[in-house]
């Protein structure tokens, strides 16, 4: 016998129905005007000819109101113009390519990890089996002192470390935008683990002979999101100073940090972290309006340091035997989903359409009030962002963010190519994926795009951008002579 009533979930499509509700909600305020415009005009066109000439000399204006009111437009116009933020723009970035000879595959990396724990075998098949479910893969990079047996992390080697990486990315974006050294109003460089003195970032004004009253600034130990907080210093600086560039250079300086201890929380970082670097112009310049491929739209920052746990679960200490070494406590992941979760809280009503706030809204309501039990609703963020740029930390924080943000394979792919193609390079991670995003030939003009980096203290940092112009795929990109060979399927274990 043939159903009584049709079956609705297969005959009507519930997505054209959401797509339909998405812009009921999103134009309301259009679509209640267009019913009044259409009276208004109605009632105008009802009028004879007399009507309207009677009622124009109805009005009486008289000069002094006239000019008080023109002069209260102007005044309120400018005071409007005056306070409005300037609109920061990213003119172009680099990121930093090491030479091959600076190659980690699987096998030198578990080879050096023998000889060197060579008494201790369960540190050695704990990073193996650490190896195995990383999501790295054989092409990423460590810095030259590493590869020696041991390995020699000296003061010179990780200044030299310093000087290739950052010289590097500063060469390449000067090439890349025309920049001249001394039109760098402000210079911002991060690393975390590595704060010689003097600074890197008196380093760099050494080496490039830059202008006296530069506003230079070091920033260390704020861990991988550090990168996104050079960007806020960077946009708040250039919310004061007029027609001004400032560079941000974010890497992270491995020689002085790679563990030799025997402490599995410890040997983890050896494990994950990548050679890697950046360098961000960014203009506040009319004249970068048309140039720039981004524009900066909002930064939100999250700081957790206030509670113990997410203080500590990255923390650098001494094991007990006097070895210094970064500790990742097993509530990483935990404190991870909080700082994140509080962190969309805030960017939601800066960035959701009014469907999903309303939505939001009302199930939160209904939570309140009939029942606590009811699941929470998790925003779509896809109808935000046509872009994500997670902190390429681990294959467990990519996992655990596309879970909780419902992502599609394709919105984490740059995430999950960055971690295979270079490693965890730290708070230049983000700059890698926008990299390859642009390499495949996706990003397209009003585009926008998520940056999303966790940080130790505990920190969750978020930039939204939005793309400016067409952008070509570039041939001086890391990634130029491998894109095509990207995506790349990676098992859940590789065998070693």
């Amino acid at each position: 016998m043939p159903p009584i009533l049709p079956d609705f979930s297969s005959s009507v499509k519930l997505k054209y129905v959401k797509l339909g509700y998405q812009y009921l909600v999103n134009h309301i305020l259009y679509l209640l005007m267009i019913p009044v415009m259409v009276g208004v005009l109605i009632e105008v066109l009802r009028l004879g000819p007399d009507e309207i000439l009677s009622l124009w000399r109805s009005l009486h204006f008289d000069l002094v109101q006239i000019l008080c009111s023109s002069f209260l437009i102007i005044f309120i116009a400018t005071v409007y113009f005056m306070s409005k933020p300037r609109t920061i723009y990213l003119v172009d970035y680099a990121c930093y390519k090491p030479p091959v000879t600076c190659r980690v595959p699987f096998s030198t990396f578990m080879e050096h990890s023998r000889l060197i724990l060579k008494d201790k075998p369960k540190s050695v098949e704990f990073q193996m089996r650490i190896l195995e479910r990383s999501g790295l893969g054989e092409e990423t990079y460590l810095p030259p002192a590493i590869h020696y047996i041991p390995p020699k992390p000296t003061m010179d080697a990780a200044r030299g470390e310093a000087e290739l990486v950052i010289f590097s990315v500063m060469d390449s974006l000067f090439k890349k935008t025309g920049l001249k050294p001394k039109d760098i109003d402000i210079l911002i460089v991060n690393c975390s683990l590595f704060s010689p003195t003097p600074s890197l970032s008196a380093m760099v004004i050494n080496k490039y002979k830059l202008r006296s009253n530069i506003k230079s600034f070091n920033l260390s130990g704020m861990g991988c999101s550090a990168g996104l907080i050079s960007i806020d210093l960077a946009r708040d600086l250039l919310q004061v100073h007029p027609n001004s560039n400032a560079v941000v250079v974010s890497t992270e300086i491995i020689t002085p940090n790679y563990y030799q201890g025997n402490e599995r929380a410890m040997l983890l970082p050896n494990c994950l972290f990548r050679m890697g670097g950046a360098a961000i112009l960014l203009s506040n310049r009319r004249s970068h309006r048309w140039l720039a491929k981004y524009r900066l739209v909002h930064v939100v920052r999250t700081h957790k340091g206030a509670d113990d746990k997410a203080y500590r679960c990255v923390y650098e200490e001494e094991d007990r035997e006097g070895k210094v070494g970064i500790n990742l406590s097993k509530d990483l992941m935990a404190i991870a989903g909080e700082a994140l979760k509080s962190n969309i809280t805030t960017i939601g009503p800066l960035v959701l359409p009014a469907s999903e706030q309303l939505l939001f809204l009302l199930t939160l309501i209904g939570r309140k009030i009939f029942n606590p039990k009811w699941k929470p609703y998790i925003p779509d963020f896809k109808q935000a962002f046509e872009h994500f740029c997670i902190h390429a930390g681990g294959r467990a924080v990519i996992d655990e963010l596309q879970k909780n943000l419902q992502l599609s394979a394709e919105h984490v792919e740059a995430s999950r190519m960055t971690l295979h193609r270079f490693g965890n390079t730290s708070s230049s991670s983000l700059w890698y994926e926008i990299g390859y995003i642009e390499a495949k030939g996706r990003m397209r003009r009003g585009d926008r795009v998520w940056q999303i980096a966790f940080g130790s203290g505990f920190k969750c940092n978020s930039a939204v951008w939005k793309c400016n112009r067409a952008i070509k795929k570039p041939t001086d990109s890391p990634w130029a002579d491998c894109i095509d060979r990207y995506p790349v399927h990676i098992p859940e274990v590789v065998k070693l």
